[in-house]
């Protein structure tokens, strides 16, 4: 069957930054497998991405700093704190975002008048908040995502939400009345929503469009198998990676170690920066803690891998996380992680993967967290099995190349050359 011709737009699409515009530029080259693709981006990504992308990519760079870059300066001026005001951040871009789609129909609407392409993909930016403009224009079958968002703000942690500066979330669902927002996922051929909470914040009407795509992927020769550990020490390491901010919680991990004296016998290592580190450091000692914990700033991916397999166990206290890619690291590292059971990482973590604390107030979800990881520290065989079982998950789904075959299986929903519906879960297996 004859490759289909895609214009995949990601103006969010560079290898060497950090989380969603790294993922991007991985996903763009694995559809390249299956699919035509032209990639059409920001001038800013060219230098990136041209020594990443193979010889023979086809990418169009864009020159959209005239509108992107004051804007950019804007909002980080206006939110002060680059960790902080996520929502405010994305909305402030938002004019950006319909300037550079303008661009790309301005330069390719005599291409997709003729025929030239099959679909237009946008793939970033992924915030499902943000409307496409190109879709207005073109009669070209037109697939947004994978898109991440719409979940809602713990009410027991609404305190978090305003130190973290998400003032805007109060007005969020304004955003349904942004322009071109309604005929964005009216006019959509499939949308690729990341999880169900995303897609339970689209319109109702386009649910029957919507496919689960969960973001992020890997490539499995890149994490060999974990080797047994060749000291036989009951000591074993639980490891946070994450930002130091409020909503992550790292906070309730250390209250664990202090609370806990079996856990005192272990060790933390709490890797990432962030406006919360220096008041962490500080409890640790209040608490007489700092034999046991240990923290090491910000540090590149390569040594962040290390880590992962110098670990046992994977704590992530987040309260609002999105999806949770640090997950599938910790994942293909063979160690199960220990998650609160909503948004991005309850999906992550299967049966027999992890544990998934219920989520409640920072007191019962402390409790819940330390009863946990009493547990699993003593039980180091049934720790090892359950990171079996969650590399097993994770290399069965987040690998880029099941992934691509996927969206390639979507094009052909979209051009009605299959007629179901693809399931980016299926074929389901036990784990």
């Amino acid at each position: 069957m004859k490759k289909p011709r895609i214009l995949f737009l990601a103006a969010d699409c560079n290898p060497q930054w950090h989380s969603l515009p790294a993922l991007i530029a991985e996903y763009y080259l694995s559809i390249c497998k299956y699919a035509d693709v032209t990639l059409v981006t920001q001038i800013r990504n060219k230098k990136d991405l041209n020594a990443f992308l193979p010889k023979n990519s086809k990418v169009i760079y864009l020159d959209t700093e005239k509108v992107a870059k004051p804007l950019y300066r804007l909002s980080e001026f206006l939110t002060r704190d680059p960790n902080k005001a996520m929502t405010s951040k994305v909305a402030f871009r938002y004019p950006s975002y319909l300037y550079f789609e303008y661009c790309v129909w301005r330069t390719f609407k005599e291409e997709l008048k003729s025929g030239e392409f099959d679909i237009i993909h946008r793939a970033s930016p992924m915030s499902p908040t943000l409307p496409s403009l190109i879709q207005v224009f073109s009669t070209v079958p037109f697939v947004i995502g994978p898109i991440l968002g719409g979940l809602k703000w713990p009410d027991v942690f609404k305190g978090e939400m305003r130190r973290e500066g998400e003032w805007l979330n109060y007005l969020r669902k304004f955003h349904s009345f942004l322009p071109f927002y309604p005929s964005t996922y009216k006019r959509a051929s499939a949308i690729l929503a990341g999880y169900q909470h995303t897609a339970n914040d689209l319109p109702h009407s386009c649910h029957d469009r919507v496919v689960e795509f969960s973001e992020g992927g890997i490539y499995p020769k890149d994490y060999p198998e974990r080797k047994p550990k060749e000291d036989k020490k009951t000591q074993l390491t639980i490891l946070f990676v994450g930002r130091m901010v409020p909503f992550k919680q790292p906070e309730i991990l250390i209250q664990c170690f202090a609370n806990s004296e079996i856990l005192k016998n272990h060790r933390l290592v709490m890797i990432g920066d962030g406006p919360e580190l220096n008041r962490l450091k500080t409890l640790c000692k209040e608490k007489n803690i700092t034999d046991c914990v240990e923290f090491t700033g910000s540090v590149r991916s390569k040594t962040v891998k290390d880590w992962m397999y110098k670990a046992d166990i994977f704590g992530f206290p987040s309260i609002r996380e999105q999806g949770g890619g640090v997950i599938t690291m910790a994942s293909m590292s063979g160690i199960p992680s220990v998650v609160v059971n909503y948004g991005g990482p309850a999906k992550r973590v299967p049966d027999g993967c992890g544990i998934r604390i219920e989520l409640n107030g920072v007191e019962k979800l402390t409790q819940d967290f330390q009863s946990a990881l009493e547990k699993m520290v003593s039980n180091p065989t049934q720790v090892q099995e359950m990171g079996k079982q969650a590399r097993q998950f994770t290399k069965r789904f987040y690998d880029w190349d099941w992934k691509a075959k996927k969206t390639r299986e979507i094009y052909d929903w979209v051009l009605k050359r299959k007629i179901d519906k693809p399931d980016f879960w299926e074929p389901k297996q036990r784990y």
